[in-house]
C-alpha cells in the first residue's frame, strides 16, 4: 500500500504586544537630581529632532566615558538607533552594554525587540536565549550576606513579577518567529530552544509539542521520537503526542501494539477532555473531532498491518466524518479504507472509498485516481481506437 508521508499538527500564532514596563534586572545606575548627568538627560528625552537627539547622545557620552553612566550613554543610543530603525547601530551598542553589564534585562528586550523588527530570527533567538538565562541564573541565585531565605525569595518574587510582563513581550516575539519559519528543521529548533530558554512558561509544552511535529515534517524521525516520548513521560495523557506517536507507529508499520495502545488511549481521552479556557465551542468541537478522528484512523491503519480488515472498516468509517473539515487527514483515511474493502473483496466499497479520496485536493487524490484506474481495468494513459 503506496502512501505520502502526513504530518499532523496544528499550529498557533500569537499576537506581537508591547511590554508595558522594562524592569531592571543587572545594574541599577542611580542618577542623583539635578546633576549635570540628570540635566543632559532630561535634556535628551525633551529633544524631538533626531539629529539633535544623537547630538546630546554623543555630548552625554564623551563627557561620562567611563563607569555606570556609560551603561546609560548605551542604553540611549540602543533606544535612538532602534527608533531609527538602524538595526545594526542598535545591536552594536547593545553588544557594548551587555559587555559592561551582562544582566541587563532591559537591554535583552530592546535587543529581542530589535531583532524581530528587522525580521532577523537567529539574532532573535540568540538575544531570547540571553534573556532566558538571565531569568534561571537570577532564580538560582542563593540570598546574600546578611539576608535570610524568606526574605530572599519575597525579593525575587516581586523582582520577577515586575519583569512578566517584558519576559512576555519575548516570549511572544520569538514563538511568532518560530511558527512562521517555512523551514521545518529550524522551525523545530527554534521550538526546542525557546522550552529549553523558558522552561517555567506556559507555552513550553506547547511549544515542545510544535517542535516534535516540526521535526516530524523536516523528516528527522529519532528527534521527534526523543521528544514525544519526553513529553508522555511527563505527561502520559498528552493528546497530542498520543496521536502523533500513534500516526507515525501505523504509518511505519512498527511497534503496532503501541500504536494501537496509544491510538486507543487518545480516542478515550477525547470523549471527556475539556475545553480549554479561551476558545469558542466550535473551534474546540472542531479540534476535538479531529483529535478523535485521528485517533480512530490511525487504530485504522494498525488494523490493516495486522489483517484485521474488517476492524479496520470499522475505525476508519468511524473516522470518516470526523476527519471531513481536513481534506489530507480524510483523503488518507479514505484512502486506508479503500485498501481495507479490497483486502476484504469488497471492490464496490473499495471504489466508493477511493472515489471519495479522490475527491479533495491532496496528496492522496493522485494515488487514489490510480487504484480507481487499476479497478476498471484499464490501463492508465490507454486510449480506445476510433471505430
Amino acid at each position: 500500500m503506496s502512501r505520502p508521508r502526513i504530518l499532523v499538527g496544528l499550529l498557533l500564532l500569537l499576537p506581537f504586544l508591547a511590554p508595558a514596563s522594562q524592569a531592571q534586572l543587572g545594574k541599577n545606575v542611580m542618577i542623583p537630581a539635578g546633576s549635570d548627568a540628570d540635566r543632559q538627560l532630561s535634556e535628551i528625552n525633551a529633544t524631538t529632532d533626531p539629529a539633535q537627539k544623537l547630538q546630546l547622545i554623543d555630548q552625554f557620552s564623551q563627557a561620562h566615558p567611563d563607569g555606570d553612566l556609560q551603561i546609560v550613554a548605551d542604553e540611549q543610543y540602543v533606544n535612538y538607533y532602534i527608533d531609527a530603525k538602524q538595526y545594526s547601530k542598535a545591536f552594536e551598542y547593545g553588544d557594548k552594554l551587555f559587555a559592561m553589564d551582562p544582566n541587563n534585562f532591559a537591554n535583552a528586550v530592546s535587543m529581542v525587540r530589535a531583532a524581530s523588527e528587522k525580521g532577523d530570527t537567529q539574532k532573535l533567538f540568540l538575544y531570547g536565549d540571553k534573556a532566558g538565562t538571565m531569568l534561571r541564573q537570577y532564580k538560582k541565585q542563593e540570598p546574600p550576606s546578611g539576608t535570610s531565605a524568606e526574605a530572599w525569595n519575597s525579593q525575587k518574587k516581586d523582582k520577577l513579577a515586575s519583569i512578566k510582563e517584558s519576559q512576555d513581550y519575548i516570549e511572544r516575539l520569538l514563538l511568532n518567529a518560530a511558527y512562521q519559519e517555512k523551514d521545518p528543521a529550524k522551525r523545530a529548533d527554534y521550538l526546542a530552544q525557546f522550552a529549553k530558554d523558558f522552561p517555567d512558561s506556559t507555552h513550553a509544552t506547547q511549544a515542545l509539542s510544535g517542535a516534535a511535529v516540526a521535526y516530524q515534517q523536516a523528516q528527522n524521525p529519532q528527534k521527534m521520537l526523543d521528544l514525544a516520548n519526553g513529553m508522555l513521560a511527563k505527561d502520559p495523557n498528552d493528546i497530542g503526542m498520543l496521536l502523533l506517536l500513534a500516526d507515525y507507529y501505523s504509518e511505519k508499520a512498527t511497534q503496532l501494539d503501541l500504536a494501537e495502545t496509544y491510538a486507543k488511549k487518545a480516542a478515550s481521552l477525547c470523549e471527556t477532555a475539556k475545553k480549554p479556557e479561551g476558545q469558542s465551542d466550535e473551534e474546540w468541537q472542531r479540534q476535538n473531532n479531529l483529535q478523535k478522528g485521528l485517533a480512530l484512523s490511525a487504530l485504522g491503519q494498525v488494523n490493516i498491518e495486522k489483517k484485521d480488515n474488517a476492524s479496520a472498516v470499522k475505525n476508519l468509517t468511524a473516522a470518516s466524518p470526523l476527519l471531513k473539515a481536513d481534506p489530507t487527514t480524510y483523503a488518507r483515511n479514505q484512502y486506508r479504507l479503500g485498501y481495507a474493502y479490497l483486502n476484504l473483496k469488497n471492490n464496490a466499497a473499495a471504489k466508493q472509498a477511493f472515489t471519495e479520496a479522490a475527491s479533495v485536493e491532496s496528496p492522496y487524490k493522485p494515488l487514489a485516481q490510480k487504484k480507481l484506474t487499476e479497478m476498471s481495468g484499464a490501463k492508465p494513459g490507454a486510449k480506445k481506437k476510433a471505430a
